[in-house]
């Protein structure tokens, strides 16, 4: 019981410095005897007011009403709202200071909402979280600190509201991309016209002829049965192609970049390339290796395919050993037979680095159209366009020059063996890859 009774009753400042006062009188009165009295009757004061918000904040058993709201599931490195609901069930205006036990991932030991409630109203705090890790997240108790318009007890109230909540791969964007696809155009990739490649070939409908319309196309067959009403046949883009995403989940996807690994990234931009290849009718297919073959996902459109893939990109770590792209190379001859899109997510800090992987990439691209998407290291564009006031500044900025440099001969070796690439900032990964894959899907490269 008394244990309970500690754990509940706090004091507050203004208690505290109140007890100076009166102490600062009673000292004072050695010297001022008048000052006496008004020590003692300020003391009677502060005890009486005391046991009188002692009585108002402890005769109810459950002061205050808390709910927690919140999604079942969160999106990876995006800001996720949640609100608390907190109901006055006292009498008098309260205020309040409420420290939500977030899940350890956030590593947040300082995180507090205070508020103030009239009697019987409720009032809500809304706050934002953005993880950076895909797992489960464990929000555990809600601590409550009232105090009473007195403002001289602090009544704690522990609420048991434990819950389980999934982090996904990044999936707020989804919606934003399937408006943006069925433009053929994002924000960032401007209004410029594509040029196609030919004409595709995939027949769509005949219709009658209209001005415009390419006169290559008419159907005399057609035109004879209309009795001299020109036809003409309608082709659409082909449709049903199949776009893999390849994830590299070895040692060189560890790297962070704003508390999030490469390969969560990758992880991002793979679900919304998927979401958006599917929309466009074509089928998407998953990819994961290290030093073994992790998972293969067939591409198709089936109804449950986004759900497999998110799935699979939920559980995804990434790995301390060498990526093994010879194995990569056999399960892609074996197992796609189809040329395919595959866009190959991984990262090269070295021309040397590259030239070990360009056999087995080279194997890959000889049957398919490989697009390899991999990192500029940010830290070193800092270092780079930072000052040098000494020696080893200028040491340090030469080397940051070095590595900027193999990143862009790493791109020149890749497009020399007619290998598209994408060098892209980890922010700007996903806009770039599903920008690449419209042009793509525009030029009829497939």
């Amino acid at each position: 019981m008394f244990k309970r009774f500690y754990k509940s009753l706090f004091f507050s400042r203004r208690w505290y410095w109140l007890w100076v006062v009166v102490i600062f009188l009673f000292v004072l009165s050695y010297g001022i005897a008048f000052l006496f009295v008004p020590a003692q009757l300020l003391a009677l004061f502060l005890v009486v007011t005391t046991m009188l918000d002692y009585m108002v904040l402890f005769t109810r058993k459950a002061p205050v009403l808390v709910r927690r709201e919140l999604s079942e599931r969160f999106s990876n490195g995006d800001p996720n709202p949640v609100k608390l609901l907190v109901t006055n069930q006292y009498p008098f205006r309260i205020s309040f200071r409420i420290l939500d036990e977030l899940p350890d991932q956030f590593q947040r030991r300082d995180f507090r909402l205070d508020g103030e409630c009239k009697p019987g109203e409720s009032c809500t705090l809304p706050y934002e979280l953005r993880p950076t890790q895909r797992g489960e997240y464990l929000f555990h108790d809600i601590n409550v600190f009232i105090k009473s318009p007195f403002g001289l007890l602090v009544r704690r109230k522990i609420l048991p509201l434990e819950k389980m909540v999934k982090v996904l791969p990044s999936y707020f964007p989804l919606r934003q991309y399937e408006l943006l696809a069925l433009s053929n155009n994002l924000a960032e990739s401007g209004n410029k016209k594509i040029r196609k490649r030919g004409q595709s070939l995939e027949f769509e409908q005949i219709k009658e002829y209209v001005a415009g319309d390419d006169i290559r196309s008419l159907n005399w067959k057609a035109t004879a049965r209309k009795g001299g009403q020109l036809m003409v046949n309608n082709f659409t883009d082909e449709r049903s192609q199949q776009v893999y995403c390849v994830i590299d989940k070895g040692r060189v996807m560890k790297m962070p970049f704003e508390g999030m690994s490469l390969l969560d990234y990758a992880i991002n931009a793979t679900l919304i390339l998927s979401r958006v290849a599917l929309i466009k009718q074509d089928k998407a297919g998953l990819v994961t290796f290290a030093d073994q073959i992790g998972t293969f996902l067939p591409a198709g459109r089936k109804a449950m395919q986004m759900s497999n893939i998110l799935e699979i990109l939920y559980n995804q770590q990434t790995k301390f050993l060498e990526t093994d792209y010879e194995k990569l190379h056999a399960l892609v001859r074996t197992r796609i037979t189809q040329r395919s899109l595959i866009v190959l997510f991984t990262n090269f800090e070295s021309l040397s680095g590259l030239k070990r992987q360009l056999p087995s990439i080279r194997g890959i691209a000889k049957n398919h159209l490989l697009l390899v998407v991999f990192f500029e290291n940010t830290g070193l564009q800092q270092v780079r366009e930072s000052g040098v006031s000494d020696l080893e500044g200028l040491y340090i900025k030469t080397i940051a020059e070095k590595f900027a440099y193999e990143k862009r001969l790493i791109v020149k070796e890749l497009n020399q063996h007619g290998i598209p690439t994408i060098l892209t900032a980890p922010e700007n990964l996903t806009v770039q890859t599903v920008n690449k894959y419209l042009e793509i899907k525009a030029r009829l490269a497939i």
